[in-house]
């Protein structure tokens, strides 16, 4: 097993970040090109903690080195993740966690995914969000060890540059909704001064 980690500060405020973060996979993220589709398979409120537990089946296309989808027997480079999250407003956290289902008899990958607020910021009126990320990747061929280790070192090295990517991504999107709520809080003023 291989563990990647990472960790990332947002320069937004929490309910900014959390708003977003189900706009992260929308059309015009360039580096979410890969999802095809988002199904949210339920949705619920728990009634005495608050806590929304969503469950979805995320599609996307994976592209792997030559090598390891010859070796996994992979013949279509779609693929589907399963995830749970769990948004707990009282808390001012999100966490989620997923898992591949495709090819998950040879290789697991089960992330999990944590924001709330960064408490170090002491800047007034200046919220940020701490990001983190951890995934646990294994490689189940059996008694190939070599194999094994290269699968997982290969899958680690990906799982980098896919977070680095995801990361710069998400920026865009929270820009693009801060411009959103400001342009909505511009017109309500206007509204008011109006009325």
């Amino acid at each position: 097993m291989r563990v990647f980690s990472s960790t990332y500060t947002f320069d937004y405020s929490w309910p900014e970040v959390s708003t977003a973060n189900w706009q992260k996979y929308c059309p015009w993220n360039k580096t979410s090109s890969h999802v095809i589709a988002v199904d949210t398979l339920s949705r619920e409120v728990d009634p005495i903690t608050g806590i929304l537990r969503t469950e979805r089946l995320i599609t996307c296309t994976q592209t792997c080195p030559v090598w390891v989808s010859t070796l996994l027997g992979a013949t279509s480079p779609t693929s589907h993740i399963y995830e749970t999250s769990y948004v707990s407003p009282a808390d001012k956290r999100v966490t989620m966690c997923s898992t591949n289902l495709t090819w998950s008899n040879l290789l697991s990958v089960r992330e999990t995914v944590v924001y709330e607020p960064d408490l170090s910021c002491s800047e007034p009126g200046h919220e940020r969000t701490k990001f983190s990320q951890e995934a646990r990747i294994t490689a189940l061929c059996g008694g190939w060890k070599k194999i094994k280790e290269k699968i997982e070192e290969a899958s680690v090295e990906r799982f980098r540059d896919n977070a680095k990517k995801g990361r710069e991504g998400f920026e865009m999107v929270l820009e693009m909704s801060r411009r959103v709520w400001e342009n909505e809080k511009e017109r309500e003023a206007r509204e008011k001064i109006s009325a």
